[in-house]
């Protein structure tokens, strides 16, 4: 930036009365790096350095924190051409407006922000336009962060603020944009207003994990944080995170609370199945399906066979069953108290072709080498399977079982250190529910040596003494171990491999080895988890302790 460009800021700042402390460190800064600049030039001038200094706002019509504020447009001055990045994500208004106002510019650059007001705004009330880190200068994209212009309709502005952080225990970062809003207790609350009607208040935390709710009025609230799936201001349960204060908040007060999000499990339900292909349909679901039964209630062939495949990431059930000459399926859906009745109409002619592959060419000490299919395996002929030790080509004895989703067929054996072996299937070793059977194929695995993995040892220190859920996570956040314990105390995980992991606590309070999500009209909190963000670096042949606080 020219010495002509750094004194304009400077002379721009002391034109616009706004000596707050903010204003004052830039204008200290300013100052410095003019200094800097005037002393450091030696020789041919090169264009100047790079600007680093974010936008600066100058005036507002009408002013900044005005009161009895009646305009319908608001123009905000900037002593420098400033582009709305992002305006979507990052504009808050608060209390929301049923109406989003016009904002410009959007995509060129302008030396000021133009607002037109298409609500009808209420009387004696504070507002706020919170830009984040919206506004940014059009050369560098330096960030003016968190601008606000605040304004109020009544003869005061109100002044009372929450404050605190939100956190997602599951995650290690929480991911951006989680809203906090606060709901006025009056003649007209409900419990359900959270699902139906925007806040009276509203923050966000942008890319951070805090938020603050300023220029609030005195009086009671229901303050909540959403991370909100649709952005809509208001609480879907099928896909909406929530944390929520259970005791009323009361202003003035008490000014900081912290949240923890959990997902709700909404009431049992199942959407209408579709057809996939001839032999194949799938079952949406909403809810808890760890009791639910699918019957088919057509006639069907005594060679008729079907299976289950639950896919819990999706919320899907894959239905497979042998398929057979008819125009329709009947059946019901069985869940607890649930129940219901569904049509479908089977139009595929195509099925699945049978498609298999091992489970790897590196076989881990605790894993079991399986042969994955892309068909549920209804049977086997283990007389046509065979493993082999090619150190010494010594056939190995061996189990087989299909897994309980019938995706796999497990073959189990003593395994040895730094082994290689063949598993060999011949033809028609296995079936799948289409009938169709494998062709002869051979898969080579091998087994490392102790010496290529490593051993972790948690500790907990804390008051805490109930039951505790441990779950070993990797680098991208996928589950490598899982255990429980009663109770806190050193526990040992052995043939890890090499590696960065991390650990999350669930406080299993009622024993049950599972967390328990929570529910915010039951005013039920989410059994607390601990999310232990700090990675533990784990190499080959290490023997590794940890204490974890549960405090």
């Amino acid at each position: 930036m020219s010495d002509i460009g750094i004194l304009h800021k400077i002379i721009v700042i002391l034109q616009s009365g706004l000596m707050k402390y903010t204003i004052l460190r830039r204008l200290f800064l300013l100052v410095m790096a003019y200094s800097l600049a005037h002393c450091a030039r030696k020789g041919t001038p090169t264009g100047g350095s790079k600007d680093s200094l974010p936008p600066v706002f100058v005036k507002a019509i009408p002013a900044m924190e005005s009161t009895n504020f009646q305009a319908e447009k608001i123009k905000i001055y900037f002593d420098e051409y400033i582009k709305l990045k992002e305006l979507r994500k990052n504009l808050v208004i608060s209390p929301p407006q049923q109406y989003e106002p016009v904002i410009v510019p959007m995509g060129t650059a302008s030396k000021y922000i133009s607002i037109k007001i298409l609500d009808t705004l209420e009387n004696n009330t504070t507002y706020a336009f919170n830009f984040g880190n919206s506004v940014v200068d059009n050369n560098e994209g330096n960030a003016l962060g968190n601008f606000s212009y605040v304004f109020a309709t009544g003869d005061h502005l109100d002044s009372l603020h929450i404050s605190g952080s939100v956190t997602d225990p599951m995650l290690k970062t929480l991911g951006e944009g989680v809203d906090v809003m606060l709901y006025k207790y009056d003649s007209l609350y409900t419990d359900s207003i959270i699902y139906s009607q925007k806040p009276r208040y509203i923050a966000n935390t942008l890319d951070s994990t805090l938020y603050n709710l300023t220029h609030l009025k005195e009086g009671k609230y229901l303050l909540i944080a959403l991370k909100d799936a649709n952005n809509n201001k208001t609480y879907d349960p099928k896909t909406d995170k929530i944390g929520f204060v259970n005791d009323t908040v009361e202003l003035p007060g008490a000014n900081n609370f912290d949240f923890s999000l959990f997902k709700e499990v909404p009431d049992f339900r199942t959407l209408k199945p579709k057809e996939v292909l001839r032999g194949h349909l799938i079952f949406g679901y909403e809810g808890n399906a760890e009791d639910l039964e699918i019957d088919l209630l057509s006639a069907t062939p005594k060679t008729f066979k079907s299976a289950l495949i639950f896919d819990e990431e999706t919320d899907t059930i894959h239905y497979w069953y042998s398929p057979f000459q008819t125009d329709s399926l009947n059946f019901e859906v069985r869940n607890d108290d649930y129940r219901e009745a569904f049509t479908v109409r089977t139009r595929s002619s195509k099925i699945d072709s049978l498609k298999i592959q091992s489970s790897g060419s590196t076989l881990h000490l605790t894993d079991t080498f399986a042969i994955v299919s892309n068909t549920p395996i209804v049977q086997f002929d283990k007389r046509l399977i065979s493993v082999t030790n090619l150190q010494d080509s010594i056939p190995v004895p061996f189990e087989a079982r299909i897994s309980k989703n019938r995706e796999r067929l497990l073959i189990l054996f003593e395994k040895s250190y730094d082994t290689p072996y063949r598993c060999t299937l011949l033809d028609d070793a296995l079936t799948d529910i289409y009938t169709l059977a494998n062709d002869s194929i051979s898969y080579k695995t091998r087994t490392k040596s102790p010496e290529d993995y490593g051993t972790l040892i948690l500790n907990f220190s804390g008051n805490y003494q109930g039951g505790l859920i441990v779950e070993l996570l990797d680098k991208k956040e996928e589950l490598v171990q899982k255990q429980h314990l009663e109770k806190p105390e050193s526990t040992q995980i052995n043939l890890l491999k090499p590696g960065t992991y991390f650990v999350r606590l669930t406080f299993d309070e009622n024993g049950n080895g599972l967390w328990d999500t929570g529910s915010f009209l039951a005013r039920k909190q989410a059994e607390k988890v601990l999310y232990i963000d700090r990675p533990i670096e784990l190499r080959a042949n290490w023997e590794l302790s940890e204490l974890l606080s549960l405090d």
